[in-house]
């Protein structure tokens, strides 16, 4: 990539970040939202660890972390959805996607960059506040040296393109079905239960626990937790990442590909 490419690409983020800076109203809802669930998961957290003691490995102060860290990051990565790949499912729906196919740019790249300046705005105006009000109002595992943090931030970069990767292979497949309706019913379900959006992954028992640690949603909240926390590896939890962000991310070209071609027999 030169650097008129780079330039490129950073100013299509930047225009993600400024468009969702603009629903004020709708930020300030989620953030309301975000920190009423928080309450009401980190006493029901609360209630569980009472009876199941160092659940998954985690004290109760590791749980109410994890808790206030999922409504960071719910909208952030787009847990349940509705981040770059429903306007582009729109846009292949409508066929206006034949007009970012002739733009001089990476169509996944373009799409990419659009979503990293989304989860930023994501991050800073609706995921902030719901983490540091768990922080001053409940007992938090955090940590005091800056080199966990600095870890927990490179997998949350990690944590986003993996996202992204994700969303980006189901909004390529209304190629095909023509509607996204049941592609979206499928992200938000799958998002929320695989990501440990609800219980932490750590918490599943038996081979199942070690199945859904091993999918690609464990990289968007379970390993930015675990890190944070102490509880593994930074260079694990980035190699862990990294993989899936690559193979989902070919994944995704090669789809694309495919799907290029359906649009010129389709005569699009």
């Amino acid at each position: 990539m030169d650097v008129g490419s780079g330039r490129l690409y950073l100013a299509v983020a930047v225009g993600g970040f400024r468009r969702y800076a603009t629903y004020r109203v709708a930020t300030a809802a989620g953030v309301f939202t975000n920190t009423v669930f928080g309450v009401i998961l980190v006493y029901t957290y609360l209630a569980l660890w009472d009876q199941k003691p160092h659940l998954g490995g985690y004290d109760q102060a590791q749980a109410v972390t994890y808790v206030w860290l999922g409504q960071c990051l719910y909208a952030t990565l787009a847990i349940q959805g509705g981040g770059a790949e429903k306007d582009l499912m729109d846009r292949i729906r409508t066929g206006e996607i034949a007009v970012d196919l002739y733009r001089p740019a990476d169509l996944q790249l373009w799409w990419l960059a659009g979503d990293m300046g989304r989860a930023l705005f994501q991050m800073v105006g609706r995921g902030v506040v719901p983490f540091l009000f768990g922080a001053v109002f409940f007992p938090m595992a955090l940590p005091t040296d800056v080199t966990p943090w600095a870890a927990f931030v490179v997998t949350l970069l990690l944590a986003a393109v993996v996202s992204f990767a994700i969303r980006y292979l189901a909004a390529l497949s209304v190629f095909w079905l023509l509607d996204g309706m049941g592609v979206n019913q499928a992200l938000m379900i799958t998002g929320i239960f695989f990501s440990g959006m609800v219980l932490p992954l750590n918490a599943f028992p038996g081979v199942f626990g070690e199945v859904v640690r091993a999918l690609p949603w464990a990289a968007q909240i379970q390993m930015p937790a675990d890190v944070l926390m102490g509880e593994t590896s930074p260079l694990g939890a980035f190699a862990f990442q990294a993989v899936w962000a690559v193979v989902l991310l070919a994944a995704g070209r090669i789809v694309q590909s495919a799907a290029t071609r359906r649009v010129v027999v389709q005569g699009g």
